[in-house]
């Protein structure tokens, strides 16, 4: 058996060593690192979503201007009423959209077309916000997160802005960019309310779909809120009244026509369509109905754009403007 002298076993255990870890460097790369991603508390619980997600589907056309102002990239979203064959971008932020490319999704009041969503691929689904949109989202929410991590934003989410920084503060992590767009909202606001002078108060909303179905605006929240800010008093409409809101979204309650006379007793009334210019003010003059409504008699009846109901970011700025111009 050959013997070793210290020098020659301290060199065998070297040359063994670098053997090592060639075999080491000649075997399997490493994996790559994940991407980085974000946790978000939802009322689902907890969903973590890419930190810088590229394909994202908003199951909300009301929800869909946030991200553009937010210049997070929309890959689809659905148009702003069920059933519609073809969408029509807002033409508040259409310019946005076209640079995306966004596409429209099919939806009914049975739901979304998941096939369709699947289909795209997305790495991110936005959904919720308020009325049936949420419902809807809800109900398919564990189809949803089968294709991609799936958000909803809450109903506890009244206002625009507590959407807004929802999304932009822990969805997409841009809170600079929504202080900035809430202070130039603020200073707006703040404008207008020294340039009008309100009708009398307090003032009630009531919103027409297609088929004339009439709804009445709670007031502690949304748009009879935002208006108050300009000095547009509410009226405690749903307060007053022995009415259940609307699909469970909590911003709408349905008025039978033989309780219009019953309800509508507010000094101030701004009459909008639902999803789209459903109403004509003029007629409703006309009607008997409403010719006897204190508002309508005393002249203080008024048409509203029908985004203004829930509306976003853009829309908030835009209903500024509309108000200043019929009061100012």
């Amino acid at each position: 058996m050959p013997r070793f002298t210290p020098s020659f076993r301290w060199l065998l255990a070297a040359a063994l060593s670098l053997a090592l870890v060639g075999c080491a460097a000649a075997g399997p790369e490493p994996a790559a690192e994940s991407q980085p991603t974000r946790v978000v508390a939802t009322d689902q619980g907890d969903v973590t979503i890419p930190a810088d997600a590229q394909r994202i589907v908003v199951l909300n056309f009301a929800l869909a201007g946030y991200l553009y102002a937010l210049d997070v990239p929309v890959l689809a979203t659905v148009s702003e009423d069920a059933d519609t064959k073809e969408g029509t971008y807002s033409p508040l932020w259409a310019e946005d959209a076209k640079a995306d490319g966004t596409t429209f999704l099919p939806w009914s009041a049975d739901g979304f077309g998941i096939e369709a969503i699947l289909a795209l691929e997305p790495d991110l689904i936005i959904g919720g916000g308020q009325g049936f949109p949420l419902a809807l989202a809800v109900k398919a929410y564990d189809q949803l997160s089968t294709i991609a991590p799936t958000v909803l934003v809450g109903n506890g989410l009244r206002s625009w802005q507590d959407q807004f920084s929802f999304l932009a503060e822990q969805v997409f992590d841009r809170p600079d960019r929504y202080a900035e767009l809430v202070a130039g909202y603020e200073a707006r606001a703040a404008e207008v309310r020294t340039k009008i002078t309100p009708p009398p108060g307090p003032v009630g909303y009531l919103s027409y779909t297609g088929r004339q179905t009439v709804f009445g605006i709670v007031e502690d929240f949304g748009l009879p809120q935002e208006l108050a800010k300009v000095g547009l008093e509410p009226a405690p409409f749903f307060a007053d009244n022995d009415f259940e809101t609307y699909g469970g979204a909590g911003d709408m309650f349905e008025i039978s026509p033989e309780l219009i006379d019953q309800a509508v007793t507010m000094p101030t009334v701004f009459v909008m369509g639902f999803n789209a210019e459903t109403v004509d003010l003029e007629a409703l003059k006309k009607d008997p109905i409403y010719a006897r409504l204190t508002a309508f008699k005393g002249g203080h009846a008024y048409h509203l754009p029908y985004w203004a109901l829930r509306a976003d970011y853009h829309e908030t700025m835009a209903l500024l403007d509309e108000i200043e111009t019929q009061f100012g």
